[in-house]
């Protein structure tokens, strides 16, 4: 939710594709796409507001892992390269964030346009 709430960048505005539930399928070209199950489209859980309609896109490629992770499980320095995280046959960066530090929408919006730049196209 803090993520959708950044100012878009340049090329980019941060926008839901899925919440809770993510559709991941590989493509011919061998990129995975992430979409939501048709029932959640476009929907987002708010503790204490419940669910609400947002913008979102119906597709985008997925080219990054994030696992939410406590405080001290995050690394000040991630390996370099990243750990990886093999689905449907396609290997993607694995990176840990804390949910709940301040920091973490920024961090995301970050690791993404570098994800992004290594593999490009729009991502997810």
């Amino acid at each position: 939710l803090r993520f959708l709430a950044l100012a878009p960048g340049p090329d980019s505005e941060p926008k839901l594709i899925a919440d809770d539930q993510v559709c991941i399928e590989a493509s011919a070209s061998g990129e995975l796409l992430a979409s939501a199950p048709a029932t959640l489209a476009g929907k987002i859980e708010v503790r204490g507001l419940g669910i609400l309609e947002t913008p979102h896109l119906a597709q985008g490629r997925l080219v990054l892992v994030v696992d939410l992770v406590s405080d001290a499980e995050v690394p000040r320095m991630p390996p370099d390269p990243l750990e990886t995280v093999t689905i449907a046959g396609v290997a993607l960066p694995r990176l840990a964030l804390a949910a709940f530090q301040p920091s973490s929408p920024l961090k995301l919006k970050l690791a993404l346009l570098q994800a992004a730049s290594q593999s490009p196209g729009e991502q997810a």
